[in-house]
């Protein structure tokens, strides 16, 4: 799941002009007072800048319907000194604060389309509902450990390619649920939300906007930005539901039950991905806004990269400090702690629950192609499959790593 932009800088050039004798039309805004600062932006759309406690209040007057030149007269009136308010409607003009000059004064700020939906999927019954069905699948976890997430449940079928398949494809409906709890915990709040395709190491990945939701209270950002994993939470609780209402008296699993339990242990390992926070996942938005960051990710590694090189002996290569922000510069000193810990997580996860599928994988496809295995014709032809699939996976998956390192090459020459 992406939440949180960098501000956006108006361009520099002339002034339009503007007649400062009537009001403009400025879309339904959002302040956020942090003290000093007011982070200001639209709802509807990803655009917001912090702004000095008197320019927000002078936005607010020309938001209320003062003309440019009356809100520039109530500015000196209140702070003693002037203000160049036409400069000041080209910066808004620059955000897509102002609506365009023939447009009457924008409304309120409408519902999003789904918004209703949203508050019903966050009720306090929905809630309730969620609890019991969370409750309801730890408790058979605990009385029947064969329905716990194992690494042997994803081998529903001696199938490689099937195996394969439903690792590639099967978790597709789960990851849109995962977003779409996203979404919906967004727009439950008024916001506006975009999916898009992206691209994780060597791995394509879901993601969703939340316009605006660097606007909205700190306290009421935490559950758009957790709930995916909640969402993943809730898909491994049905999926076990499933299995144990279809579970064999003496423990077998039919092939629905097996297909359940087989999604519910790659479900626990996307869960995992979370911890991942060099990636930029959910906690690390959730860090990030919880302490009230800006660019915390790419100044802990510059802190890092600048430590190395400081050891190494080659200051002249590191990173200028001064450009770093200074909560960024104050959370970075321990989080780069968080990324290290990240990798190990992630290098952990991968030994004790991924790599044990590989091998099983491999091992049985290999196997029946070199004699060790005794397999028919069907398991032959699965096992070349499922080599096919794989090397066709990795082969992309380094042409698409190739692609964007030229990329990058091209762009840093161009630059």
């Amino acid at each position: 799941m992406t939440a949180v932009s960098p501000d956006t800088e108006p361009t520099a050039g002339p002034a339009p002009a503007y007649d400062l004798d009537r009001p403009v039309a400025v879309h339904p805004l959002s302040f956020l007072d942090e003290g000093d600062e007011v982070t200001v932006g639209r709802l509807d759309a990803d655009s917001y800048c912090v702004l000095p406690a008197d320019g927000a209040a002078l936005l607010r007057e020309l938001q209320r319907g003062m003309s440019p030149r009356q809100a520039a007269g109530w500015y000196l009136e209140r702070y003693g000194e002037g203000v160049d308010v036409a400069e000041f409607l080209a910066a808004m003009d620059e955000l897509g604060f102002l609506a365009p000059a023939e447009q009457a004064a924008p409304a309120e700020h409408r519902a999003v389309p789904w918004q209703r939906l949203g508050r019903i999927t966050f009720s306090r019954p929905a809630w309730l509902l969620y609890g019991v069905l969370l409750v309801a699948a730890t408790a058979l976890m605990i009385d029947h450990p064969d329905l716990a997430p194992e690494t042997h449940n994803v081998f529903f079928t001696s199938y490689t390619t099937a195996v394969l398949l439903l690792g590639v494809f099967g978790q597709f409906p789960f990851v849109l649920f995962h977003e779409a709890f996203h979404a919906l915990a967004g727009r439950r709040l008024g916001l506006q939300s975009r999916l898009r395709i992206g691209r994780r190491l060597y791995m394509l990945v879901a993601e969703t906007t939340l316009d605006g939701l660097v606007v909205v209270p700190r306290r009421k950002r935490y559950l758009p930005i957790l709930a995916g994993m909640f969402a993943d939470l809730l898909t491994i609780a049905v999926l076990t539901l499933i299995a144990a209402a279809v579970r064999h008296p003496d423990g077998g699993q039919p092939l629905l039950g097996g297909i359940c339990l087989a999604l519910a242990y790659l479900t626990v390992l996307r869960f995992c991905w979370q911890f991942y926070v060099f990636l930029q996942t959910d906690l690390y938005q959730l860090i990030v806004s919880v302490l009230g960051c800006v660019e915390l990710h790419r100044t802990a590694c510059q802190l890092v990269g600048n430590r190395f090189k400081r050891l190494i002996g080659r200051p002249g290569r590191m990173a200028d400090e001064s450009r770093w922000h200074p909560r960024d510069r104050a959370v970075a000193r321990w989080y780069a702690w968080v990324l290290v810990a990240g990798y190990l997580f992630s290098i952990g996860t991968f030994l004790i629950g991924v790599l044990p599928l590989l091998y099983r994988l491999f091992d049985t496809a290999l196997g029946r192609l070199g004699g060790s295995h005794p397999a028919g014709g069907d398991a032959l032809a699965d096992s070349v499959i499922f080599l096919l699939i794989t090397v066709a996976q990795l082969a992309a998956a380094a042409v698409l790593m190739h692609s964007e390192r030229r990329r990058r090459r091209t762009v840093h020459v161009i630059d």
